[in-house]
């Protein structure tokens, strides 16, 4: 019933609800399946299936919105909150999907709060909503539809996360100098990310964790020592770093702002240093490439991500938040926008991978629209896939993420230098170096800019 295209028997693109012997056993339109039925709404005239006496799914919606939002569509005049509500919800690619999601009583009495004003049509308004899950799926609806502005999605709520955070601590203290390192440090480096359209998931991550081992450092030297960050000594930090796990090394970032910021001195933390790499060999990862081209058609986008993952050492966040855009045709080929230099040139036969990809992308119709800006649509309206999901579907496919990213990156810097490794796919320059020396491979000094070759 919800086949739709050119009928192999008249040529027409219609809907194409039977199958005829005579055309291959073809879907066919209802002549050619010799279907007495008539499947044209009669309401809008459209050829699909009925969804309520003879009336289709959109005009079904339309009724059912309207007397919700209480719109009058015959009164003139200026578009109101409500009508608009109505066409960006009727303009879903599947119209069931809504009328499924209307059965909620919390999510009409949301929208019937939106239509009639009172609740207000920003935000700020959404984000004092007590069911997060039911308000964020109305947000996205909005601002896909442009009744709201977009905005970054995980700066947001790092932003609602941090006010929360310090509300709870105690003491001027431990607050003051915390509020400063997330405001000044924290905060403005994702808000400058957010604006320069680079993912913020990972930033926002980290700077968690950092706030909140901060937190406890600062109350544990209150309690403990009688002290406040600005007499805090040496022994204060080792004793406290030696003592607990390892995520207490997640102050090292503090310490660097407030040393440079003149809160403290003379207090230094190093690295800490894994004491293991994962690490892949070079066999399994070129055989897990080469799986990536041949598995099934249902595991396409995930193949794809793979190939980030194995060819360019791209972080998981950062392949689940590729835009299509970043994909570039040059008369050489395919390239790459990974980092700050040149874009990677990207290999057959995974340039070929890729352009399916492109032209079959999955969960295209839950963003309403038949184009996405995102490489990998997620489920909500305008989002990208999560990240947690990606890494759950290459785990799927035998992956081990964190051994193949290590893999690749090694592969890469004994094939150009370093620096040309980081500038390209967006690492830092320790970073490639350090894999670099423990692959023997320096590169400390080369002439010019030498060409990436794609260790494969």
């Amino acid at each position: 019933m919800r086949t739709h295209g050119p009928c192999p028997g008249c040529g027409t693109n219609r809907m194409l609800p039977g199958r005829s012997p005579a055309h291959g056993n073809e879907p066919v339109c209802v002549e050619r399946a010799g279907i007495t039925q008539d499947y044209h709404c009669g309401r809008c005239g459209a050829e699909t299936e009925h969804y309520r006496q003879d009336t289709c799914a959109r005009c079904s919606l339309r009724d059912d919105l309207s007397v919700l939002l209480r719109v009058d569509e015959s009164v003139p005049g200026a578009e109101t909150t409500a009508e608009k509500l109505l066409t960006a919800l009727c303009g879903a690619q599947r119209p069931e999907s809504i009328l499924t999601w209307l059965r909620r009583a919390g999510v009409r009495d949301l929208l019937g709060r939106l239509a009639t004003g009172e609740i207000p049509l920003s935000h700020e308004a959404l984000d004092k909503e007590p069911n997060s899950l039911r308000a964020e799926h109305v947000r996205s609806l909005l601002t896909h539809h442009g009744l709201l502005a977009d905005r970054d999605h995980y700066l947001a709520l790092f932003e609602r996360w941090l006010i929360s955070k310090l509300e709870a601590v105690e003491g001027p203290e431990v607050r003051r100098p915390v509020e400063s390192f997330a405001r000044w440090h924290h905060l403005r480096r994702i808000r400058s990310l957010s604006v320069d359209g680079r993912p913020t998931r990972g930033p926002v991550h980290s700077a968690k964790q950092e706030i909140t081992e901060t937190i406890k450092f600062l109350t544990w030297l209150k309690t403990t020592h009688r002290r406040a960050v600005e007499s805090c000594v040496q022994t204060d930090v080792d004793a406290w770093l030696a003592d607990g796990p390892t995520t207490r090394h997640a102050i090292r970032t503090f310490f660097i702002w407030a040393v440079n910021n003149r809160t403290c001195t003379n207090i230094t933390i190093g690295h800490r240093q894994a004491k293991t790499m994962p690490l892949l060999g070079q066999d399994q990862r070129l055989a897990m490439l080469k799986a990536c081209l041949t598995d099934d058609v249902d595991t396409l986008p995930y193949r794809v991500a793979a190939t980030f993952l194995l060819l360019y050492a791209q972080p998981v966040v950062n392949i689940a938040a590729m835009k299509s855009t970043d994909v570039i045709i040059t008369p050489d080929g395919l390239r790459l926008s990974l980092g700050q230099g040149d874009p990677a040139p990207v290999p057959e036969p995974f340039a070929s991978l890729l352009i399916e990809h492109l032209a079959s992308r999955p969960n295209m119709r839950t963003d309403n629209s038949s184009e996405s800006e995102w490489m990998f649509p997620g489920y909500r309206h305008g989002r990208h896939i999560h990240s947690n999901t990606l890494m759950e579907r290459l785990r799927e496919l035998g992956i081990n993420l964190l051994g193949a990213r290590n893999a690749a990156l090694r592969a890469l810097v004994t094939e150009a230098p370093p620096p040309l490794v980081a500038e390209m796919l967006g690492y830092s320059y320790q970073v490639t170096q350090k894999h670099a020396a423990s692959a023997a491979e320096p590169w400390s000094r080369y002439p010019g800019k030498a060409a990436l070759i794609m260790a494969v």
